[in-house]
Protein backbone atom coordinates (compact mmCIF):
# COMPACT_ATOMS: atom_id res chain seq x y z
CA UNK A 1 0.00 0.00 0.00
CA UNK A 2 1.26 3.02 -0.90
CA UNK A 3 0.09 7.25 0.37
CA UNK A 4 1.24 10.31 -0.25
CA UNK A 5 3.04 11.71 2.28
CA UNK A 6 3.55 15.45 1.22
CA UNK A 7 2.35 17.92 -0.41
CA UNK A 8 1.81 17.39 -4.25
CA UNK A 9 5.02 18.76 -5.36
CA UNK A 10 3.12 19.55 -8.96
CA UNK A 11 4.03 18.11 -12.77
CA UNK A 12 7.23 16.59 -12.83
CA UNK A 13 7.45 15.89 -8.65
CA UNK A 14 9.84 12.66 -8.80
CA UNK A 15 7.93 9.97 -6.44
CA UNK A 16 10.05 8.86 -3.54
CA UNK A 17 8.86 5.83 -1.72
CA UNK A 18 9.90 5.72 2.13
CA UNK A 19 9.23 3.52 4.50
CA UNK A 20 6.49 5.08 7.62
CA UNK A 21 8.19 5.65 10.26
CA UNK A 22 9.82 9.24 11.79
CA UNK A 23 13.44 8.32 11.20
CA UNK A 24 12.63 6.74 7.56
CA UNK A 25 10.66 9.87 6.50
CA UNK A 26 12.89 12.02 8.03
CA UNK A 27 15.87 10.74 6.41
CA UNK A 28 13.62 10.82 3.41
CA UNK A 29 12.54 14.00 3.09
CA UNK A 30 16.23 15.23 4.00
CA UNK A 31 17.19 13.36 0.54
CA UNK A 32 14.49 15.50 -1.12
CA UNK A 33 15.09 18.85 0.14
CA UNK A 34 18.47 18.02 -1.05
CA UNK A 35 17.96 16.85 -4.26
CA UNK A 36 15.95 20.13 -5.04
CA UNK A 37 18.03 22.20 -3.78
CA UNK A 38 20.77 20.83 -6.48
CA UNK A 39 18.71 20.22 -9.87
CA UNK A 40 15.02 22.14 -9.12
CA UNK A 41 13.42 19.03 -9.43
CA UNK A 42 10.26 18.92 -6.71
CA UNK A 43 9.74 15.25 -4.71
CA UNK A 44 6.73 13.87 -3.25
CA UNK A 45 7.27 11.57 -0.50
CA UNK A 46 5.63 8.22 -0.62
CA UNK A 47 4.73 5.88 1.94
CA UNK A 48 5.00 2.22 1.94
CA UNK A 49 4.62 -0.73 4.19
CA UNK A 50 6.86 -3.00 4.53
CA UNK A 51 6.88 -6.55 6.59
CA UNK A 52 9.66 -5.67 8.56
CA UNK A 53 7.11 -3.12 9.86
CA UNK A 54 4.62 -5.16 10.55
CA UNK A 55 5.93 -8.49 11.60
CA UNK A 56 6.23 -9.06 15.44
CA UNK A 57 9.07 -11.17 14.80
CA UNK A 58 12.18 -10.45 16.31
CA UNK A 59 14.57 -9.31 12.98
CA UNK A 60 17.28 -11.88 13.90
CA UNK A 61 14.90 -14.72 13.37
CA UNK A 62 13.38 -13.25 9.95
CA UNK A 63 17.54 -13.11 8.93
CA UNK A 64 17.21 -9.43 9.00
CA UNK A 65 18.48 -8.44 5.87
CA UNK A 66 15.57 -7.15 3.19
CA UNK A 67 12.34 -7.11 5.23
CA UNK A 68 12.64 -3.45 5.13
CA UNK A 69 13.36 -3.40 1.49
CA UNK A 70 11.46 -5.82 -0.41
CA UNK A 71 8.51 -4.04 -0.47
CA UNK A 72 9.90 -0.63 -1.38
CA UNK A 73 11.82 -2.50 -4.22
CA UNK A 74 8.19 -3.84 -5.14
CA UNK A 75 6.78 -0.67 -5.97
CA UNK A 76 9.64 0.52 -7.38
CA UNK A 77 9.95 -2.11 -10.37
CA UNK A 78 6.31 -1.45 -10.92
CA UNK A 79 6.49 1.63 -11.42
CA UNK A 80 3.90 2.88 -8.44
CA UNK A 81 7.58 5.20 -7.62
CA UNK A 82 10.49 6.31 -9.25
CA UNK A 83 13.17 6.03 -6.36
CA UNK A 84 13.63 4.87 -3.10
CA UNK A 85 16.09 5.85 0.02
CA UNK A 86 16.73 2.93 2.37
CA UNK A 87 19.14 2.87 4.88
CA UNK A 88 22.58 1.36 3.55
CA UNK A 89 22.72 -1.27 5.99
CA UNK A 90 19.01 -2.58 5.64
CA UNK A 91 20.30 -3.72 1.85
CA UNK A 92 21.13 -7.09 0.81
CA UNK A 93 24.60 -7.84 -0.06
CA UNK A 94 23.25 -9.68 -3.35
CA UNK A 95 22.38 -7.25 -6.39
CA UNK A 96 19.08 -7.02 -7.93
CA UNK A 97 18.99 -6.80 -11.60
CA UNK A 98 16.11 -4.86 -11.87
CA UNK A 99 17.47 -1.36 -9.72
CA UNK A 100 20.48 -0.06 -9.01
CA UNK A 101 21.70 1.98 -6.10
CA UNK A 102 22.07 5.48 -8.10
CA UNK A 103 23.50 7.52 -5.32
CA UNK A 104 25.27 6.95 -1.49
CA UNK A 105 24.80 10.73 -0.03
CA UNK A 106 27.56 11.33 2.60
CA UNK A 107 27.75 9.20 5.83
CA UNK A 108 26.66 10.61 8.84
CA UNK A 109 27.74 8.91 12.57
CA UNK A 110 28.49 5.48 12.13
CA UNK A 111 28.68 4.37 15.95
CA UNK A 112 26.51 2.78 18.16
CA UNK A 113 25.03 5.09 21.05
CA UNK A 114 23.75 3.92 24.26
CA UNK A 115 20.42 5.75 25.86
CA UNK A 116 20.13 6.08 29.32
CA UNK A 117 21.34 7.57 32.82
CA UNK A 118 24.93 6.35 32.75
CA UNK A 119 27.84 4.88 30.58
CA UNK A 120 28.09 1.09 30.02
CA UNK A 121 30.69 0.65 32.29
CA UNK A 122 28.41 2.23 35.26
CA UNK A 123 25.32 0.37 34.80
CA UNK A 124 24.89 -2.17 37.56
CA UNK A 125 25.26 -5.45 37.51
CA UNK A 126 22.19 -7.14 35.87
CA UNK A 127 21.24 -4.33 34.23
CA UNK A 128 18.14 -4.91 31.40
CA UNK A 129 19.97 -3.51 28.05
CA UNK A 130 17.83 -3.47 24.82
CA UNK A 131 18.94 -3.89 21.48
CA UNK A 132 17.29 -6.24 18.52
CA UNK A 133 21.20 -6.68 16.86
CA UNK A 134 23.04 -9.81 17.31
CA UNK A 135 25.88 -7.88 17.01
CA UNK A 136 25.46 -5.35 19.10
CA UNK A 137 24.99 -8.07 21.79
CA UNK A 138 28.19 -10.35 21.01
CA UNK A 139 30.50 -6.97 21.06
CA UNK A 140 28.69 -5.53 24.36
CA UNK A 141 29.47 -9.00 25.88
CA UNK A 142 32.91 -8.34 25.28
CA UNK A 143 32.54 -5.45 26.77
CA UNK A 144 30.25 -5.87 29.73
CA UNK A 145 28.97 -9.60 30.21
CA UNK A 146 27.64 -9.25 33.67
CA UNK A 147 24.39 -7.07 31.76
CA UNK A 148 21.08 -8.80 30.88
CA UNK A 149 20.81 -8.22 27.62
CA UNK A 150 17.31 -8.12 25.96
CA UNK A 151 16.12 -8.47 22.37
CA UNK A 152 13.53 -5.56 21.58
CA UNK A 153 12.59 -4.01 18.19
CA UNK A 154 9.89 -1.15 17.28
CA UNK A 155 10.80 2.55 16.48
CA UNK A 156 13.29 4.34 18.17
CA UNK A 157 10.84 6.44 20.66
CA UNK A 158 9.19 2.96 21.06
CA UNK A 159 12.79 1.46 22.40
CA UNK A 160 13.40 4.73 24.27
CA UNK A 161 10.28 4.57 26.12
CA UNK A 162 11.24 1.20 27.54
CA UNK A 163 14.04 3.01 29.51
CA UNK A 164 11.99 6.24 30.55
CA UNK A 165 9.68 3.17 31.77
CA UNK A 166 12.08 1.51 34.03
CA UNK A 167 11.69 -1.73 31.78
CA UNK A 168 15.38 -1.10 30.57
CA UNK A 169 17.92 0.07 31.96
CA UNK A 170 19.67 1.38 28.81
CA UNK A 171 19.25 1.01 25.26
CA UNK A 172 21.64 0.52 22.24
CA UNK A 173 20.59 2.56 18.84
CA UNK A 174 22.44 3.70 16.23
CA UNK A 175 24.02 7.57 16.73
CA UNK A 176 23.08 8.26 12.85
CA UNK A 177 19.26 7.89 13.39
CA UNK A 178 18.82 9.62 16.85
CA UNK A 179 20.45 12.45 14.99
CA UNK A 180 18.10 12.80 12.19
CA UNK A 181 15.09 12.61 14.69
CA UNK A 182 16.54 15.23 17.11
CA UNK A 183 16.97 12.32 19.86
CA UNK A 184 20.55 12.90 20.23
CA UNK A 185 20.60 14.40 23.83
CA UNK A 186 19.72 11.28 25.46
CA UNK A 187 22.42 9.63 23.97
CA UNK A 188 24.77 8.54 27.24
CA UNK A 189 27.78 7.52 25.38
CA UNK A 190 28.83 6.93 22.18
CA UNK A 191 31.03 3.71 21.51
CA UNK A 192 33.94 4.10 20.20
CA UNK A 193 34.51 1.81 16.91
CA UNK A 194 37.70 0.17 18.73
CA UNK A 195 35.50 -1.16 20.78
CA UNK A 196 32.08 -1.63 18.94
CA UNK A 197 32.22 -1.92 15.09
CA UNK A 198 29.25 -0.96 13.70
CA UNK A 199 27.48 -2.85 11.13
CA UNK A 200 28.60 -2.70 7.48
CA UNK A 201 27.41 0.61 5.89
CA UNK A 202 25.64 2.02 9.52
CA UNK A 203 25.20 5.56 8.88
CA UNK A 204 25.09 5.64 5.54
CA UNK A 205 21.59 6.48 3.00
CA UNK A 206 21.06 4.28 -0.16
CA UNK A 207 19.21 5.94 -3.18
CA UNK A 208 17.55 3.19 -5.51
CA UNK A 209 16.19 3.38 -8.47
CA UNK A 210 15.20 1.25 -11.35
CA UNK A 211 18.58 -0.12 -13.65
CA UNK A 212 17.30 1.56 -17.15
CA UNK A 213 16.21 4.64 -16.30
CA UNK A 214 19.42 6.43 -17.31
CA UNK A 215 18.23 9.98 -16.56
CA UNK A 216 17.39 9.21 -13.21
CA UNK A 217 20.48 7.76 -12.37
CA UNK A 218 22.55 10.79 -13.57
CA UNK A 219 19.95 13.30 -11.94
CA UNK A 220 20.41 11.42 -8.11
CA UNK A 221 24.19 11.00 -8.86
CA UNK A 222 24.68 14.63 -7.82
CA UNK A 223 24.07 13.53 -4.10
CA UNK A 224 26.90 10.52 -4.60
CA UNK A 225 29.74 10.88 -2.11
CA UNK A 226 32.61 9.06 -3.60
CA UNK A 227 34.71 8.45 -0.45
CA UNK A 228 31.39 7.24 1.25
CA UNK A 229 30.20 4.61 -1.43
CA UNK A 230 34.24 3.65 -1.49
CA UNK A 231 33.86 2.86 2.12
CA UNK A 232 30.85 0.94 2.28
CA UNK A 233 31.18 -1.17 -0.61
CA UNK A 234 34.27 -2.40 1.48
CA UNK A 235 32.42 -2.93 4.47
CA UNK A 236 29.73 -4.61 2.34
CA UNK A 237 32.14 -7.01 0.57
CA UNK A 238 32.99 -8.04 4.10
CA UNK A 239 29.26 -9.34 4.84
CA UNK A 240 29.12 -10.54 1.04
CA UNK A 241 31.69 -12.70 1.49
CA UNK A 242 31.43 -14.20 4.78
CA UNK A 243 28.00 -14.49 3.63
CA UNK A 244 26.27 -13.09 6.30
CA UNK A 245 23.06 -11.15 6.78
CA UNK A 246 22.75 -7.98 9.17
CA UNK A 247 21.31 -10.27 11.47
CA UNK A 248 25.08 -11.74 11.93
CA UNK A 249 27.63 -10.75 14.90
CA UNK A 250 29.61 -8.72 11.73
CA UNK A 251 31.33 -5.27 12.53
CA UNK A 252 32.82 -3.68 9.93
CA UNK A 253 33.95 0.13 9.11
CA UNK A 254 36.42 1.14 6.72
CA UNK A 255 37.79 5.03 6.13
CA UNK A 256 38.61 6.72 3.10
CA UNK A 257 40.98 9.55 3.19
CA UNK A 258 41.59 10.38 -0.74
CA UNK A 259 44.45 8.00 -0.81
CA UNK A 260 44.51 4.68 1.57
CA UNK A 261 41.19 2.73 2.10
CA UNK A 262 41.75 1.75 5.81
CA UNK A 263 39.30 -1.88 7.11
CA UNK A 264 38.96 -3.35 9.62
CA UNK A 265 36.37 -6.11 10.13
CA UNK A 266 35.20 -8.31 13.26
CA UNK A 267 33.11 -11.64 13.89
CA UNK A 268 32.50 -12.29 17.59
CA UNK A 269 30.59 -15.27 19.06
CA UNK A 270 27.48 -14.32 20.31
CA UNK A 271 28.14 -14.96 24.25
CA UNK A 272 31.39 -12.69 23.14
CA UNK A 273 33.56 -15.12 24.38
CA UNK A 274 35.53 -15.12 21.06
CA UNK A 275 36.53 -13.22 18.02
CA UNK A 276 38.01 -12.73 14.92
CA UNK A 277 39.22 -9.46 13.88
CA UNK A 278 41.64 -8.10 11.26
CA UNK A 279 42.37 -5.09 9.32
CA UNK A 280 43.94 -3.94 6.30
CA UNK A 281 44.77 -1.37 4.04
CA UNK A 282 44.91 -0.31 0.45
CA UNK A 283 43.92 1.32 -3.06
CA UNK A 284 40.19 2.82 -2.44
CA UNK A 285 39.83 1.73 -6.37
CA UNK A 286 40.05 -2.36 -5.07
CA UNK A 287 37.33 -1.35 -2.33
CA UNK A 288 35.59 -4.72 -2.99
CA UNK A 289 38.69 -6.73 -3.16
CA UNK A 290 40.36 -5.26 -0.13
CA UNK A 291 36.82 -6.04 1.32
CA UNK A 292 36.60 -9.83 0.50
CA UNK A 293 40.31 -10.69 0.62
CA UNK A 294 40.15 -9.36 4.62
CA UNK A 295 36.81 -11.79 4.78
CA UNK A 296 38.62 -14.91 3.41
CA UNK A 297 41.48 -14.09 5.81
CA UNK A 298 39.22 -14.44 8.98
CA UNK A 299 37.42 -16.88 7.33
CA UNK A 300 41.06 -18.78 7.61
CA UNK A 301 41.03 -17.91 10.87
CA UNK A 302 37.56 -19.21 12.08
CA UNK A 303 35.57 -16.60 11.40
CA UNK A 304 32.79 -18.58 9.67
CA UNK A 305 32.22 -21.07 12.66
CA UNK A 306 31.97 -18.13 15.08
CA UNK A 307 28.74 -17.05 13.11
CA UNK A 308 27.54 -20.62 13.10
CA UNK A 309 27.62 -21.22 16.61
CA UNK A 310 25.12 -18.62 17.01
CA UNK A 311 21.52 -19.35 19.06
CA UNK A 312 18.53 -17.44 19.30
Amino acid sequence: MTEGLGPDGGHGALRLGTRRSLMATTQSQQVADRLTELTGRPVQLVGVTTFGDVTKAHLAQLGGTGVFVSALRDKLIEGAIDFAVHSLKDLPTKPDPHVVVAAIPPRDDVRDALVGPVKLSDLEPGAKVGTGSPRRVAQLRMLRPDLDYVPIRGNADTRIGKVTSGELQAVVLAAAGLERIGRDAEIAQLFDVEDMLPAPGQGALALECRAGDADLIGLLGVLDDVRTRTAVTAERAVLATLEAGCSAPVGAFAADDGHILNLTATVVAFDGTRSVRKSTAGDPSASMELGRELATAMIAEGAGMLMGERTH
